[in-house]
């Protein structure tokens, strides 16, 4: 698939933020340029995402399809917009940088996404992915302008739907509006092609961001290619749900669960600072 070059953008590397002229990389922005791209693990709740930064994470991602799961609610629609803001407002307040899955800002109104936006940034988010669904990319840009303009320190990860929900026809074209409406990265999941990958790379002028498969590419190859930030997405409460399902049956089944499994005191542990005990 041939990909034309994309224009550039007005504002430069969408990384920047200024402050009475000066400017400054926020520390989440700074992740995208490290020696390797950021490996962004995707938590569900607090104990997920405490037991992630513990692992070293200095960021942990929500995932939308596992926070409305867990929920009993369907991924993608509006009814899970209190849920997402709830588990903002929990993680907000540790000591790891927070980026939230926002879905596509559940609302239609780009002047209701940024008011969602700067709720997310109150309680300590330094991060939204804003996804497309395929929709109007004029109506997406304006959730993106609006979204910077209200809350301007937010790491707005833009993602379309090309591949996820299509063939990836009009990608580049979809990226390049949104980074050009002000954008500082730019998501494509479903995007697994090292012969496309890397040429996507080279047109853009924000980090790209690419959805780990177990199947595609492994993160030392997407770092080859360029790309600067990997999500794991809904994978690890996927592999979650599956570790459940063996525990149960190997005890139904006469044999004791294998793997690892933290101690009672150990989960307890992770219960949010300043909690009664």
């Amino acid at each position: 698939m041939e990909l034309p070059r994309a224009r550039p953008s007005p504002r430069g590397i969408h990384v920047l933020r200024r402050r009475g002229g000066g400017v400054v990389v926020t520390p989440f922005a700074a992740l995208h340029h490290g020696d390797g791209p950021l490996l962004l693990p995707n938590a569900w709740d607090h104990a997920s995402a405490v037991l992630l930064a513990g692992r070293g994470f200095p960021a942990v991602g929500t995932t939308s399809l596992a926070v409305a799961a867990a929920a009993g609610l369907p991924d993608g629609a509006s009814a899970t917009r209190d849920e997402t803001l709830r588990l903002a407002l929990t993680l907000g307040t540790e000591p790891f940088l927070v980026s939230v899955d926002a879905e596509g800002g559940f609302s239609d109104d780009p002047e209701e996404v940024a008011q969602f936006a700067q709720e997310l940034a109150a309680v300590g988010a330094v991060g939204i992915n804003l996804e497309d669904g395929l929709g109007p990319v004029e109506l997406h840009a304006a959730k993106i302008t609006a979204v910077k303009s209200a809350a301007p320190d937010l790491f707005v990860n833009a993602r379309t739907d090309t591949y996820w929900l299509g063939d990836g026809e009009g990608t580049l074209q979809r990226l390049d509006a949104y980074q050009r409406a002000g954008a500082d990265g730019v998501f494509v999941p479903g995007l697994a092609d090292p012969e496309i990958i890397g040429p996507l790379v080279g047109r853009l002028d924000v980090p790209l961001n690419i959805l780990y498969s177990p199947t595609g590419p492994t993160v030392d190859r997407l770092a080859d290619l360029g790309v600067r930030r990997v999500s794991l997405g809904s994978l690890l409460y996927r592999r979650a749900l599956g570790a459940l399902l063996e525990a149960v049956s190997d005890v139904t089944e006469g044999r004791s669960p294998q793997g690892a499994t933290p101690s009672y005191g150990e989960v307890v542990a992770l219960s949010r600072a300043g909690t009664p005990s």
